[in-house]
């Protein structure tokens, strides 16, 4: 029986949550860094393109891209850093949540292995 089977999309969930933590703290490490460009993940879109069928990596590299800013900065850095630190938040308990989903798929197929 595949991983897919028993964790259905909470594997590919908390993959997608994790590649769009590392961006999204990438952009807040370099926040002051002139001339970085913010990325980030488009998470719906890219659950929603390994659902149809597409790859993992695929779907990483067609919705991830580059943050259009509300306001420029003169060194050319595009990182928010408000608009940074709300999205990671948000992103960090979805990837708990996902996590917690997981934690009790893992339980439950302990259990049943066990004969509880």
């Amino acid at each position: 029986m595949g991983a897919d089977r028993l964790f259905g999309m909470h594997g590919t969930a908390l993959q997608l949550r994790s590649q769009r933590l590392s961006m999204l703290a990438s952009n807040i490490a370099n926040a002051a860094t002139p001339g970085y460009k913010a990325r980030d993940l488009d998470f719906e879109k890219a659950m929603q393109r390994v659902q149809g069928g597409d790859s993992l990596e695929g779907a990483l590299g067609d919705n991830a891209g580059y943050r259009v800013p509300l306001q420029n900065s003169m060194d050319g850095n595009t990182v928010e850093l408000s608009t940074e630190q709300t999205l990671f938040a948000e992103n960090a308990i979805g990837y708990s949540t996902t996590l917690s989903f997981l934690e009790g798929r893992v339980a439950t197929l302990t259990r049943a292995i066990k004969g509880e």
